[in-house]
């Protein structure tokens, strides 16, 4: 396995970065989650949008293009032989001083890794998962934009925790109000009365490359999608839930709280959404060769 570093490629045990680097220290960087599908690089163009975006946000100035950076993901799969996995995408600040000023930082770093991914068993998008309400909050957007995917995720991983010690997989996480945020590493949407439904951009969640890419299958096939206020209430009495994310893809919810969702499994369409989901990703995107 080789791991790019800013321009070079590394076998997996040489892949190494500064002590000093602010990444590591202060969470000072961005990352994303990147599925390959039978040689597509599954919305390539969309997680780069989303990385410039968030650098924009942390006063991160890229020194890369867009295509560079997507030279690089491309190369990283060749190189490795994936054609069906995974790529994490790393940006750091750069190695700095001991100290929480970045203009220490000469330059940021670009990190590309691809490898296979542990994907959900197939009997779980049948069967479903059960889901709890954790007291964790998902951080506020007067904190840290949630649009920001930080190398910082310890409010997510303070959250799987308090799932993990009480025997779930996956928690609904709430935001400052008390409403619907998103799981600790996907987004949620809800069935209600034939629409589909899921909480609006300003309710502490990060703008999911896969939730857009559902919600687009979702018009395609007729299906009204609403953005929303969103309620624990809500999510017990709809008719249907299931969550999106690079490793989840679309994978129902069958409990919330001990509460049954609709019929107890995976709902009819939630099952058209991940049909239609899985047809696309193999074709909506960059070609690895």
């Amino acid at each position: 396995m080789e791991v790019y570093i800013d321009g070079k490629f590394y076998k997996k045990e040489d892949a190494k970065i500064s002590v000093f680097d602010h990444g590591l220290l202060y969470g000072d960087g961005l990352f994303e989650g990147i599925r390959v599908y039978d040689n597509c690089i599954f919305k390539l163009d969309a997680h780069l949008e989303r990385i410039e975006y968030s650098a924009k946000a942390i006063a991160l100035e890229l020194p890369w293009t867009r295509e560079e950076i997507a030279r690089a993901h491309v190369e990283a799969c060749r190189r490795n032989g994936v054609a069906n996995g995974y790529i994490r995408s790393v940006i750091t600040r750069g190695v700095g001083d001991l100290g929480l000023n970045p203009h220490t930082c000469a330059k940021p770093s670009l990190i590309v890794i691809a490898d296979k991914i542990a994907l959900y068993p197939a009997e779980v998008y049948e069967k479903g998962i059960r889901l709890i309400t954790v007291p964790t909050r998902r951080m506020s957007v007067a904190a840290l934009p949630p649009m920001v995917k930080s190398l910082n995720y310890l409010n997510n991983i303070l959250a799987k925790i308090e799932a993990l010690n009480c025997g779930f997989d996956e928690c609904l996480l709430l935001n400052d109000q008390g409403n619907v945020a998103e799981c600790s590493g996907d987004n949620i949407f809800i069935v209600h009365k034939g629409k589909l439904i899921t909480p609006m951009p300003s309710s502490s969640l990060l703008m999911g490359i896969t939730r857009a890419a559902t919600m687009e299958c979702a018009r395609e096939l007729g299906i009204p999608v609403v953005e929303t206020t969103l309620t624990r209430y809500d999510v017990w009495n709809a008719d249907e839930a299931f969550l999106t994310g690079s490793a989840a893809e679309v994978i129902p919810v069958v409990e919330l709280d001990g509460r049954k969702i609709g019929a107890g499994k995976c709902g009819p369409i939630t099952a058209k959404l991940l049909e239609l989901f899985r047809k696309k990703v193999r074709t909506d995107g960059v070609m690895v060769a």
